[in-house]
């Protein structure tokens, strides 16, 4: 275990892009083995689905959860061969990378946690299709202004508390439209519409959280010495029986990132690894002052990311 207080991030749904992870694939065994056994257990090819597209099929929601959770999973498998002292001291991810987390924080078996992902994401995707909504980012505005601003609207809710001054809102087209006129007005700097598959972590997900609690209620989610911190309190989470119950809720509720990695900066982090495609979530934590931050989106960033810690 390295003498640092770290903590490894997993990215969420929208980072994805086409030949995600495909170095990692060429590079490292492991990594090859992890795409195999997700074409295997899926009984289907995600691994051509994520190196040769489409893109426009990547993106939708059934492959784009268990292709991210594939590959931050690849690259953490990865990271750890060539260094088995990079050990987490907490895990944590943003949405579907809370699954992730779950998983790196050997709460969860590689293959129990991509069917959870692959029923979270079967779900989600069909009440996208039954119940058409939409999001949009805000910036300039904090999160309590938001929700005060919002109050008493219908059909809209606040999704993502990322960083300070970058909050998500989800709900009905008609919602979000509403609540970014009304937002603009009390001094949004800018309401930016997302291209998303749907309105997530809103009120518009019941269907898809009530289907997937009985798969969390089944699944063999067990303790582990490395810590947990999760999106609905934005807080450490230790008992089971509440991680399964954040775990549900997190479909529907609010996802706290900033108040999430605010804790652990209270619990004294020391250094935050991103695993997974992209590089969202180092550039959150810069904005709430996390730091450093590294991520390892690619097979050049890992002599940076051992020389920072000393491996």
């Amino acid at each position: 275990m390295t003498k640092k207080k770290i903590a490894f991030l997993f990215p969420g749904q929208g980072a994805q892009y086409p030949q995600m992870g495909k170095d990692f694939y060429g590079a490292f065994p492991i990594a090859k083995e992890t795409f195999q056994e997700a074409d295997d257990l899926l009984e289907e090819k995600l691994s051509k689905i994520i190196f040769e597209g489409p893109e426009d099929l990547l993106t939708e929601t059934k492959y784009s959860q268990t292709g991210i959770f594939v590959v931050s999973m690849a690259i953490l498998r990865s990271a750890q061969k060539e260094h088995p002292r990079l050990i987490p001291s907490v895990c944590s991810g943003l949405s579907l990378g809370e699954y992730t987390a779950l998983c790196a924080s050997d709460r969860l078996d590689f293959a129990d946690t991509l069917r959870l992902v692959k029923e979270r994401a079967r779900l989600m995707n069909h009440a996208c299709e039954i119940t058409a909504g939409t999001m949009a980012a805000v910036l300039g505005m904090n999160g309590p202004d938001v929700e005060e601003a919002l109050r008493g609207s219908d059909g809209v809710w606040v999704a993502n508390y990322n960083a300070p001054g970058q909050i998500v809102i989800s709900g009905t087209k008609e919602g979000v439209e509403k609540g970014s006129r009304i937002l603009k007005e009390r001094g949004a700097k800018r309401v930016l519409p997302l291209s998303v598959h749907g309105a997530f972590h809103s009120g518009l997900m019941k269907s898809a959280q009530e289907g997937l609690a009985p798969y969390i209620a089944k699944a063999p989610i067990r303790d582990s010495s490395i810590e947990f911190v999760m999106n609905v309190p934005g807080q450490f989470v230790r008992s089971v029986d509440e991680i399964r119950k954040n775990l549900a809720c997190q479909v529907t509720q609010s996802v706290k990132w900033e108040q999430g990695v605010e804790a652990m900066k209270k619990a004294g982090v020391e250094f935050y690894l991103e695993m997974g495609c992209g590089k969202t979530l180092s550039g959150l934590n810069r904005k709430i002052g996390a730091a450093p931050s590294f991520s390892i989106d690619k097979v050049t960033d890992l002599e940076g990311v051992f020389k920072e810690l000393g491996l």
